[in-house]
């Protein structure tokens, strides 16, 4: 569907508890062709739906957020059949703090994000790289903590911000291609400038986007303030602090609560606030220095 002058949304068949109502991607048309953002899963009608938003013009661009295979797993075929350059800030791998590396040599791995370990784009962006593609003038964000090599692009004061930033739900940050501390700094990046609205990468339109990162950040304040409280009892694992502080969550959930909940125990270890019983894992105690 049309959502704004020369920018198409089109949701992905692919609900679930994690992607909310769907995966989005982005057409946006310009005076020289069109550009589509974060192609989406390898669907079959996905596909046909986002190659009818194109139309009869040139696709100049294919822009990634992040990979993840719900927004890039359609990349291969798109580009087969388009022909378009996939631009992206690296690999899978791309962007992670000093932090996530150590812990990523060290053994700790994701928790099932679907990760499109495959992905290397054609061309590589730069925090704040300025795209002149299909006649628009695109900025690229470096924005990780979702993911460290997640970007958003900015049209203008309108902000494509992938998972980073969106409407339906708090972003899922899991070690080690989830950082707390980067997410924290992202959020902070982005209320620094005046945006008129988001388009997430699920979810709906966000058009008050300074009250929504406010709103974040407070929820991640408050997450943290939470299990300094439930630590002060007594050492504890993620799994048990998430049982304990996600109380209405279902229980299919937990295991991404607990990631969460991971997340801010290695940014509160990195700022010596807590300590661990042996290496940082998920199933490491952790308890209040």
């Amino acid at each position: 569907m049309q959502v704004a002058e020369g920018v198409w949304r089109i949701r992905a068949a692919n609900p679930s508890p994690m992607t909310g109502t769907g995966t989005n991607s982005y057409v946006l048309h310009g005076p020289e062709g069109a550009v589509v953002i974060d192609p989406g899963p390898a669907l079959p009608d996905h596909l046909a739906a986002v190659l009818a938003a194109v139309g009869d013009v040139p696709l100049r661009a294919v822009l990634l957020t992040h990979p993840h295979l719900d927004h890039s797993a359609l990349v291969p075929e798109l580009k087969t059949v388009t022909g378009a350059q996939v631009y992206g800030f690296g690999d899978a791998v791309a962007g992670r703090s000093a932090v996530m590396q150590r812990l990523a040599a060290a053994g700790l791995q994701g928790g099932g994000e679907g990760v499109d370990a495959g992905f290397v784009p054609d061309v590589r962006v730069a925090d704040g790289a300025m795209l002149t593609l299909a006649g628009l003038q695109i900025e690229a964000l470096h924005t990780p903590g979702h993911m460290g090599s997640h970007l958003c692009f900015a049209l203008g004061q309108d902000l494509f911000s992938g998972d980073h930033v969106m409407g339906w739900a708090s972003t899922l940050i899991s070690p080690p291609d989830g950082d707390m501390s980067a997410y924290m700094a992202s959020l902070q990046l982005l209320a620094a400038r005046q945006w008129r609205r988001f388009w997430p990468g699920h979810g709906e339109t966000i058009t008050d986007p300074a009250t929504r990162l406010a709103a974040l950040a407070a929820h991640r304040r408050a997450r943290e303030t939470a299990i300094r409280t439930a630590l002060q009892a007594g050492p504890a694992r993620p799994t048990d602090l998430a049982v304990q502080l996600y109380t209405d969550t279902p229980p299919a959930l937990l295991p991404a609560a607990a990631r969460n909940i991971l997340a801010h125990l290695i940014d509160l270890h990195d700022r010596n606030i807590v300590t661990s019983t042996g290496p940082l894992s998920p199933d490491a105690q952790f308890k209040i220095i």
